[in-house]
């Protein structure tokens, strides 16, 4: 036992690697002040007894949407007394889901089932009564929510006609068409405020992992940020592509009892680092769309008719064409497969479906 270090938890590469987790909230985000400054803007009317500006929050994945409301969340409930409430709609996509929670999270115990939607929208006027404070619910992934349950956003955007608390939404999507298809009275209530996340451009890129650096390591070779930086851009412009990296290569690093982070550890560990987005969602989408996928395979440009008949060979109790039509739209706008339309002389036109 005499040999041991003092400290076996003391890592020669890492000082904080929890820096590196893509839920870690950083103090200042940097490249999203404008976002965010409009953003409060519309909140604010909330913290005067007022109906906040509903918002919708565009932009492609992994830049900054999610971190700049929960940052704006953070600060809105620490100085202005406004209750917020985050929801991903990946796992809450109903009425009676979103409304539980909300309710939940105010301070209302709601059973987890046998409640009808009004039995709820009454728990939650009630817990708005004792609360007394101004609400803003964020959606995020909103296009989820649209899909399994587009009356439910009818329902959330009437509910200033129940309560006297001032009460607002924020949606987020990857999609700045989400909302093309809903029905005209969800439409015509909406009544949101649009704010786009453009991508960041290398230099940004390189300054935001160079301030998450600072905190999770004790010393980098120059280089490493980089590199991580041009294959977060090459991978979609995400930053938790450039995180990873800088979180795999630390333990390569680490493993390798180096006394800092090297490019060479980077470049192990690049060919493992992929897209961010695909690998989440082949957990989250239902089971009838794994189904479709494990037979789709890696194959491109099969036709949807093809797909439809192989997967009804080969799955017990297939679904429906009308069904599978629904969950092909459903993965293409997730970005887990590619639909093209081709001609097909006089028989007119067919969809021909790809892995992403």
């Amino acid at each position: 036992m005499s040999n041991m270090p003092s400290d076996v938890s003391e890592s020669r590469i890492f000082k904080n690697e929890e820096i590196l987790s893509a839920e870690y909230l950083p103090d200042i985000l940097p490249f999203r002040e404008n976002q965010i400054q409009a953003l409060a803007n519309n909140l604010l009317p909330a913290s005067k007894g007022r109906k906040p500006q509903n918002t919708f929050i565009f932009g492609s994945p992994g830049i900054g949407k999610t971190a700049s409301i929960k940052f704006a969340f953070r600060e809105f409930e620490e100085y202005s007394g406004i209750k917020t409430i985050y929801l991903n709609c990946w796992d809450y996509n109903t009425a009676i889901s979103v409304l539980s929670k909300i309710t939940l999270e105010m301070g209302l115990f709601v059973q987890r089932r046998g409640l009808g939607k009004d039995e709820i929208v009454e728990k939650f006027i009630e817990s708005c009564k004792k609360n007394g404070k101004g609400i803003v619910v964020c959606l995020d992934e909103v296009d989820q929510l649209v899909y399994k349950d587009p009356n439910a956003l009818y329902d959330l955007l009437r509910i200033n006609q129940y309560v006297d608390n001032p009460f607002g939404l924020v949606f987020i999507s990857n999609n700045p068409n989400v909302f093309m298809d809903v029905e005209p009275r969800i439409k015509s209530s909406l009544n949101v405020e649009e704010i786009e996340f453009k991508p960041y451009t290398l230099d940004e890129m390189k300054k935001i992992l160079e301030e998450r650096v600072k905190l999770a390591f004790r010393s980098v070779e120059q280089g490493v940020i980089l590199i991580c930086a041009n294959h977060a851009l090459e991978n979609g412009g995400d930053v938790r592509i450039g995180l990873q990296c800088l979180q795999k290569a630390g333990r390569v690093a680490e493993n390798e009892n180096s006394d800092r982070l090297k490019v060479e550890h980077v470049k192990k560990v690049l060919f493992q680092v992929k897209k961010v987005k695909p690998e989440i969602l082949k957990e989250k989408i239902d089971e009838d769309e794994k189904k479709i996928l494990e037979v789709l395979g890696n194959r491109r440009d099969i036709l949807s008719a093809d797909l439809y008949r192989e997967y009804s060979s080969k799955i017990p109790n297939p679904i429906s064409d009308k069904v599978f039509r629904k969950h092909i739209n459903h993965l293409a706008e997730v970005g887990l497969i590619t639909v093209r339309e081709r001609k097909r002389g006089i028989k007119g036109r067919a969809n021909s479906i790809s892995k992403a």
